[in-house]
């Protein structure tokens, strides 16, 4: 006799419904950012990134209550050299690719390499949407959603031998949701506005309202700790030389100031222990 175990995913909501902060946050930040000449705007970037990512959080640690509370969310001093780096750029469109890009400029760590156009760079693969918010949903929807956590829940899943359903990309409720105004999915600072209300009738707010968790892991801190060794081998220079698929400068830049604690480097640098780990084992 055979038992199948099924998993519901709430993959979906939050690229159908928004629910990501940048959908309302990167908004707000482009609206007030386009009304500043750029030239100002890239001082002000300047004066953010002369003080380092973890002297943000001290300063910002000892202000404590004086301080908004969307900057005593974890790694502020992060997000906040992450603003200065799209502060400065000609579009929406353009602040958008950098807040979800590890690497702003990738053919320049690949030797000989170039990026090829992709959905996120492509205009002509875009979606026709006048609103901005809903084109990052949109960009989210066809590169964000498939490439990264759905096939995070596919590996997940079908590791254990457990079956998955997403719900929400039932092709009728993806439709659906596009149909609908963005105030019913946005509204006063939050997304998921329709969901939030549907739920209300069968769950308890208190449930509901609270704070969106991640399923993060301290990369950061294990790099600079437990992996340093690990992490160490692969990016060392005269190896990454030898294989030639990188230029070893930048990667070792971001390195050493991983270590020293001056920046956050972890995303981009597991972009590329993953490619080491990739080739030293095949």
């Amino acid at each position: 006799r055979r038992h199948v175990t099924v998993s519901l995913s709430g993959d979906g909501g939050d690229e159908l419904f928004g629910g990501y902060n940048r959908y309302f946050r990167g908004r707000t930040i482009w609206n007030r950012a386009s009304r500043v000449p750029p030239v100002l705007r890239r001082v002000g970037a300047r004066a953010i990134t002369s003080i380092s990512p973890r002297s943000w959080d001290r300063g910002l640690a000892v202000l404590g209550p004086a301080v908004p509370a969307r900057l005593r969310e974890p790694m502020a001093g992060d997000k906040l050299h992450k603003l200065a780096e799209v502060l400065a750029v000609s579009s929406p469109e353009a602040m958008y690719l950098g807040l979800v890009s590890h690497w702003g400029e990738p053919e320049k760590i690949v030797l000989g390499g170039s990026e090829p156009p992709t959905a996120l760079t492509d205009r002509a693969k875009w979606a026709r949407l006048s609103d901005f918010t809903q084109r990052m949903m949109y960009l989210d929807l066809v590169t964000y959603l498939p490439d990264d956590i759905l096939t995070k829940l596919d590996r997940a899943s079908m590791g254990v031998s457990l079956e998955a359903r997403v719900p929400l990309l039932d092709h009728r409720v993806v439709e659906f949701a596009w149909k609908l105004p963005l105030s019913l999915k946005i509204s006063n600072g939050s997304g998921k506005w329709l969901l939030r209300q549907l739920l209300y009738r069968y769950v308890p707010r208190n449930l509901i309202e609270r704070p969106k968790m991640g399923f993060g892991i301290p990369i950061a801190d294990w790099l600079r700790g437990p992996l340093r060794g690990w992490a160490e081998g692969l990016l060392n220079a005269e190896r990454i030389q030898q294989e030639g698929f990188f230029d070893p400068a930048p990667i070792r830049a971001k390195w050493d100031e991983h270590l020293a604690g001056r920046r956050n480097w972890h995303y981009p640098l597991w972009d590329v222990l993953m490619f080491q780990a990739w080739l030293e084992a095949s």
